[in-house]
């Protein structure tokens, strides 16, 4: 888009001043009128009655005062005392400090302005050596960090690039401008969201106080999946841990996950309460990097869905209804006892669905062991509905994308989308109770054999 350039400086020390480029020559036209009015007032009555307020009555010009001709001359005034106490003027000494700097006009130049590179004039300015001196205002003004986050931003919220142009501001017809291209925009956001995924995979975990790991999968295509982990600590805050991408939600895929947890500060050698989805490759990674540790509870939002995909419509409210009590006892006991009195009444009849519960029983009430005495925590701690709504923010950011080029942009994809919600994070529902699960937890520490080492990876020597 072509253009004229904004020019800005010129003769408009105003404009300079508001930028910051004010040059030895705008300084002297600026101040000459001020001292010239402070020399005359010394050399008259009034100057005597000031000079008591000032250092020896001496008040020097930064710069040279008009002689009375209508030059400059190279005197500066100082204000005496004579013998008669009149003031007079005499000569200073030159000028001190040289310069260091001096204007060297304008060039052709560009600035960071609402989302894109704008048209400018650039002031010059050269040292006594001859070499460009770079003003740390243009400096900042021209960096290329604004434009990759304002990218990032847009593509976020679902502005594609090849309609990043018309979401920005209108600039007037005949100022040109430049980087608001499809190819030019969609360079800046693979640079945006590759730093976001760095910060995510290279976070420091050593200084959180970790207590409950939530793990799950984000299904991208049939051959691509990504593995999340969200942390919550003593306090009830969370955490965005890591991320990992394989070809399915596997063991494997899951261990590596886990590894690169304990490599950068997750302990491994204190319990922790682990929340799945149910996926066994995610209980066997979670069993091979924490061992005994590792007290996993089964999301019961995933079991009462498998179970009720198991029966026909008509079972379907019943069995429901049966679930949810379950869920919703008071005591582990309980809960147990209404669970195997479901499965008794469905093996005959339906004996998919009792399969479906019976498996992993223990684990699903995990939580209702540990006897936290708050409702609203249990239900939290249940279920992997945290680390689901997280999942779901980040497909929300990446819902435009039609064709997926592979696994590590689906991971920058969703590392700039969990980034992007974790921005908005509160503390769990129940934070208040969590110190009861804290103590649980260490209860689980006391009770296990200190004197065989624990061989899970990453524990502390």
């Amino acid at each position: 888009m072509s253009g004229r350039l904004l020019k800005l400086g010129g003769d408009s020390s105003a404009r300079m001043r508001r930028f910051g480029w004010e040059t030895n020559t705008t300084r002297r036209s600026h101040h000459g009128e001020e001292e010239w009015q402070e020399g005359a007032r010394l050399a008259t009555g009034e100057g005597r009655r000031r000079r008591s307020a000032v250092d020896a009555g001496r008040i020097h010009s930064r710069d040279a005062l008009r002689d009375g001709s209508g030059g400059r001359s190279g005197v500066r005034a100082r204000g005496a005392r004579s013998g008669t106490g009149g003031g007079v003027w005499a000569p200073l000494p030159p000028r001190s400090r040289p310069r260091s700097v001096s204007g060297a006009g304008h060039g052709p130049s560009s600035l960071v302005l609402a989302g894109r590179r704008v048209r400018v004039k650039r002031p010059r300015v050269r040292s006594t050596n001859g070499s460009e001196v770079v003003l740390p205002s243009w400096a900042a003004w021209s960096a290329e960090d604004p434009l990759e986050r304002r990218a990032v931003e847009q593509m976020l919220v679902g502005v594609s690039t090849r309609k990043y142009a018309r979401s920005l501001e209108e600039l007037p017809s005949d100022v040109g401008s430049s980087g608001v291209s499809k190819s030019a925009v969609s360079e800046r956001f693979v640079r945006g969201t590759q730093k976001h995924l760095q910060t995510v995979q290279e976070r420091d975990l050593s200084g959180l106080d970790l207590k409950v790991l939530f793990l799950d999968g984000v299904h991208f295509r049939k051959e691509h999946v990504v593995i999340a982990a969200v942390g919550v600590d003593a306090t009830g805050s969370k955490h965005v841990l890591g991320l990992w991408e394989g070809a399915t939600e596997n063991a494997a895929c899951a261990t590596a996950l886990l590894e690169n947890l304990a490599e950068r500060g997750l302990r491994t050698d204190r319990s922790l309460l682990i929340v799945l989805d149910g996926s066994k490759a995610l209980v066997k990674a979670v069993r091979a990097v924490f061992g005994k540790r590792a007290l996993i509870q089964r999301c019961q939002v995933h079991k009462k869905r498998n179970a009720l995909d198991a029966l026909p419509e008509g079972k379907r409210v019943s069995v429901k209804r049966a679930l949810n009590e379950a869920f919703a006892a008071e005591d582990h006991a309980r809960a147990k006892r209404l669970l195997q009195n479901l499965i008794r009444t469905l093996k005959q009849e339906h004996p998919g669905a009792a399969a479906s519960l019976r498996e992993g029983l223990e684990e699903l009430l995990t939580v209702k062991r540990l006897a936290l005495g708050d409702r609203q925590l249990e239900r939290m701690l249940s279920s992997t509905n945290l680390i689901e709504n997280l999942i779901g923010q980040a497909r929300d950011c990446s819902r435009r994308v039609k064709r997926w080029q592979g696994g590590l942009m689906m991971l920058r994809w969703t590392a700039a989308g969990v980034l992007e919600a974790e921005r908005h994070f509160r503390r769990i529902m129940g934070y208040k109770a969590m110190q009861t699960l804290v103590a649980a937890l260490q209860k689980h520490d006391a009770e296990l054999d200190p004197s065989v080492p624990n061989r899970a990876v990453g524990v502390a020597a």
